[in-house]
């Protein structure tokens, strides 16, 4: 016979043992949340986020980045450039999770297994040495130049003075939207200056006499002029209303569907709250606002 005192005791080992076992589900549960950076419930979002590529789209995601870190303080977001090629490539070789890009996916990425978020629209401008007289370019003479037909601002209504051309290299997005928004097929002259960054391009361009390029719109400063085309001055506005066609589309791409933080990120990105405070503040367009 089991005495009184022995049965409680008992009672209260099994109670202990449940207990034990219920708090470490719990603990596994947290800790799976954490390691996967889900942000399900009251489990804290966690975890490190690498991101390369597009340089014109480092405006926009630098305040997010910040903004998101404040918002989940134990994530660590690191965004880097290096073009929107490279972030393709390196996201789909998974050195990175996410691959900023200034173009859509290419046929030969196709089948590597990258999925597309479409966060914001772009603007290009065209900007010149501040010495430049011209102050609009028609899209003919936009392309002579950029194909070294036209070689002197003279020949565009300009001083006599020689044009130097210079932009991105091949693996910029910035430049293959240049290329088929404005180009249209046509080759860019080889005899140009070659600049790894929207920032480098646009140091360059102010530092150079007779220099012109391009940049994403959020680059172009008071150190720089920022030309019309076709008579047309740049705005958000103009490009919503159809006047202005100089602009992509800015892509974070995902090797397979986002998780964790990750998505989180993107999300955050993509957010109301987001589009709508801070998009054209950093001089970009809200995705929601052009339907293409």
């Amino acid at each position: 016979m089991i005495s009184f005192k022995k049965s409680k005791l008992l009672t209260m080992a099994a109670a202990l043992l449940i207990g034990a076992v219920m708090t470490a589900g719990c603990g596994g549960g947290d800790k799976a949340a954490s390691t996967s950076g889900a942000d399900k419930d009251n489990a804290v979002l966690t975890g490190q986020i690498s991101a390369s590529g597009s340089t014109a789209l480092l405006p926009l995601l630098k305040p997010a980045q910040e903004e998101f870190q404040k918002k989940h303080e134990k994530v660590t977001v690191n965004i880097a450039g290096g073009g929107s090629f490279t972030g393709m490539n390196q996201v789909a070789e998974g050195a990175v999770q996410i691959g900023n890009s200034d173009v859509d996916l290419p046929a030969d990425y196709k089948d590597k297994g990258l999925v597309d978020h479409k966060v914001v629209v772009e603007p290009f401008v065209f900007i010149t040495n501040k010495d430049v007289k011209v102050d609009n370019l028609s899209s003919q003479q936009v392309i002579d130049i950029m194909t070294g037909k036209i070689t002197n601002w003279k020949e565009v209504g300009g001083a006599d003075q020689e044009i130097t051309l210079i932009h991105r290299a091949k693996s910029s997005g910035s430049r293959a939207t240049i290329a088929d928004v404005v180009l249209k097929g046509a080759e860019f002259t080889d005899k140009a200056v070659i600049q790894d960054s929207n920032g480098a391009l646009r140091t360059a361009i102010a530092t150079t006499p007779g220099a012109i390029g391009y940049v994403d719109a959020p680059y172009a400063d008071d150190t720089v002029k920022v030309l019309n085309y076709n008579g047309v001055k740049y705005s958000a506005q103009a490009i919503i209303d159809g006047k202005y066609p100089i602009y992509g589309y800015g892509h974070m791409y995902t090797k397979g569907e986002a998780t964790g933080a990750v998505k989180a990120f993107i999300d955050y990105v993509m957010s109301d709250e987001f589009q709508n405070a801070q998009v054209e503040k950093l001089g970009f367009i809200a995705i929601t606002k052009l339907k293409k």
